[in-house]
């Protein structure tokens, strides 16, 4: 799977470095960086983004309002898939890059990342393994699990949503005016969800 990435000022590049990690049959083809000085208004936006690329999935870590809306606008007219987590308009715009759902147009990519899931392995009330199915493009849902082998349930259910909020690189002043929380405090609340999920399925099949 080809993949484009924009970006300011290298604000993806550890997600980039992510994708590539963790993810399988994805390739970055291309990455834009604009790092030049920004006016507030950008009359011509296609001075600094053109429509000189293709791609089977572009992912979006634009900050300015006007080359957000242009870069959408050009995914749109070339029919390629777009995510832009934190965004609003066309493509895939979760609250979080954690908060991407399962798509098939999103390929490979969604299959790798966006809402995290775990496969979990609990021998009396301890935790014996922990697998990552599907997880944050930054790396935190991997991350964030180190040294959990051998630690009990009630310890890792504690320490998961912290350990995810340190790894996360999501902008914490990105509060929510509807719900109030950040995108930190969101990702720590879809990855203890998720492993919540984990842990009752794994209890559930050894009772059976």
């Amino acid at each position: 799977m080809d993949i484009v990435v924009f970006q300011q000022q290298n604000s993806g590049e550890l997600k980039v470095e992510g994708v590539l990690k963790y993810g399988k049959g994805l390739t970055i083809t291309k990455t834009v960086n604009v790092d030049s000085y920004l006016p507030d208004f950008i009359e011509n936006p296609e001075d600094f983004i053109d429509d000189d690329f293709s791609a089977d999935l572009v992912l979006n870590f634009l900050k300015h309002p006007d080359l957000v809306d242009h870069l959408m606008r050009l995914c749109e007219k070339k029919g390629i898939e777009l995510v832009s987590a934190g965004k609003k308009g066309g493509g895939f715009t979760p609250f979080t890059c954690c908060g991407l759902g399962k798509n098939k147009k999103l390929g490979a990519y969604g299959e790798y990342f966006g809402l995290p899931e775990y496969k979990v392995t609990v021998n009396d009330n301890v935790i014996a393994d922990i697998q990552v199915i599907r997880g944050a493009p930054c790396g935190a849902t991997w991350d964030a699990l180190q040294e959990y082998i051998g630690c009990t349930v009630e310890d890792v259910m504690t320490r998961l949503p912290r350990q995810v909020q340190y790894f996360c690189v999501a902008d914490p002043s990105g509060f929510d005016p509807i719900t109030g929380k950040s995108p930190v405090h969101y990702a720590g609340y879809v990855h203890i969800a998720a492993l919540t999920k984990a842990i009752d399925e794994a209890t559930e099949k050894d009772t059976k």
